[in-house]
């Protein structure tokens, strides 16, 4: 393990912000999937700025900084005296939007109460900071720890709204502690419960190929092998968008739980999911792109990329051994709570509109209100949902959970939107 000390803590810092001058940020693409652009984006490889991995030891070797973990994000440090630390969080390449994902342990020899300020490469804070002891379990930091400095203007929803930076303050000692913008669920724990749901009878894994960085891509079968109709459920294209993650987990457990509707479901119906396509990008401590520097929800037309690839293929594959795929569902994180359906004057089949019935039912049985934000555009297939309705004929949704959607709604909300769309899909298609 590298360590850089305190007389090359200035130099360090100095050249990075000179590189992030020297790089900039273009105009930020949009985070909605409903950017009015109707042009296909480039989406061949580009270089991405691999971040320095070490420890960082200051204040005479007693207090240490690191990024040496499965999502660790931390681009420098610098002591500012009277306990107090600097530290620069900087994007995987540019132009990127302003999603920046932080994730560092910090430990001390001296324990004692520090201040830590969070400063970002053309950003705005997004993430509320989450603290571990032991990197598995994490809870929103105390918001008297919490300091906005220059906040956005008061009441705005995203990025506008957002501060500047963040100061917050937490008590060290030789035992680290954990500090992330989101809980993490980097490959190792993906796969840990990939494989402790593989033990059931109904549950088959496999690896669906390989990410750019050769990392395993995993999918899961749930249900009759034999059955002829199917489900394609993905998430994390984005890495920092674990709120996704989390509804999807709670919806596949549902579909894989002993309830008499799930055992019924799974008679009839096929899910596959894909819990982590962009293994690359979360393991790396990406805001926003994969290993080939792409967002990989904007290559579902060209197909550059080698996640996007795998999926085209196992899609194409399953129809033509004679599968039917009659929903689809891409799990991601915003704001707030959004559904994505396809606009209902654009879809092709009243059977289409199950994707409504599906929203009303979530909404009806949660009695939450929750913005629908139906796509204006179906061609060019930009997005996961486009291609899936265009390229397959099925009727499919962005699902796109809050950042601080609290964490036990989040999994009653998978958990709903699981039972009322395996009632609905029993329903519609019991008798064909």
């Amino acid at each position: 393990m590298s360590i850089i000390y305190f007389h090359l803590m200035k130099k360090m810092i100095v050249l990075i912000f000179l590189v992030s001058l020297i790089l900039g940020c273009g105009p930020s693409p949009s985070e909605s999937p409903e950017q009015a652009a109707t042009e296909v984006p480039p989406t061949f490889s580009k270089p991405v700025q691999r971040q320095w991995k070490g420890v960082w030891a200051l204040q005479d070797s007693t207090t240490f900084f690191t990024n040496e973990f499965e999502g660790g994000r931390l681009n420098g440090v610098a002591p500012d005296g009277d306990n107090h630390f600097t530290v620069l969080i900087t994007a995987e390449n540019t132009p990127i939007n302003s999603s920046p994902w932080y994730a560092f342990k910090v430990w001390t020899r001296n324990p004692r109460e520090v201040k830590i300020q969070l400063t970002y490469q053309n950003s705005r804070n997004r993430y509320y900071p989450k603290i571990s002891r032991d990197g598995k379990n994490f809870q929103p930091l105390d918001s008297a720890a919490y300091l906005p400095i220059n906040p956005g203007e008061e009441g705005v929803l995203g990025i506008s709204g957002a501060p500047e930076s963040i100061e917050i303050t937490i008590a060290i000692d030789e035992k680290p502690t954990w500090v992330t913008a989101q809980e993490l669920y980097t490959s190792t724990p993906v796969r840990e419960w990939v494989e402790s749901l593989s033990t059931r009878d109904h549950v088959v894994t496999k690896t669906l190929g390989r990410s750019k960085e050769n990392r395993p891509i995993h999918l899961m079968q749930v249900g009759n092998p034999e059955a002829k109709k199917a489900l394609i459920i993905i998430t994390r294209q984005h890495p920092p968008e674990v709120t996704g993650f989390l509804a999807m987990k709670s919806f596949m457990e549902t579909i894989i739980g002993d309830s008499e509707q799930a055992i019924s479901f799974r008679d009839q119906f096929v899910t596959f999911a894909i819990p982590l396509l962009n293994p690359d990008g979360v393991d790396n401590g990406h805001w926003r792109h994969s290993m080939g520097g792409i967002d990989l929800n904007r290559d579902w037309h060209s197909f550059n990329q080698p996640e996007t690839q795998l999926v085209r293929s196992f899609l194409t594959k399953k129809i033509g051994e004679g599968l039917d795929f009659v929903f689809g569902v891409d799990f991601h994180s915003t704001w707030e709570d959004v559904y994505y359906p396809i606009d209902s004057a654009l879809t092709k089949n009243t059977s289409d509109l199950i994707v409504y019935d599906w929203i009303n039912r979530i909404e009806g049985r949660l009695l939450q209100s929750t913005e629908v934000s139906p796509s204006q555009l179906l061609e060019p297939t930009i997005y996961s949902r486009n291609h899936f309705y265009i390229a397959h004929d099925m009727p499919a949704m962005i699902f796109e959970l809050g950042d601080n959607t609290p964490r036990d709604f989040l999994k009653e909300k998978g958990k709903v939107a699981a039972e009322e769309l395996m009632d609905l899909l029993i329903a519609e298609h019991s008798n064909h």
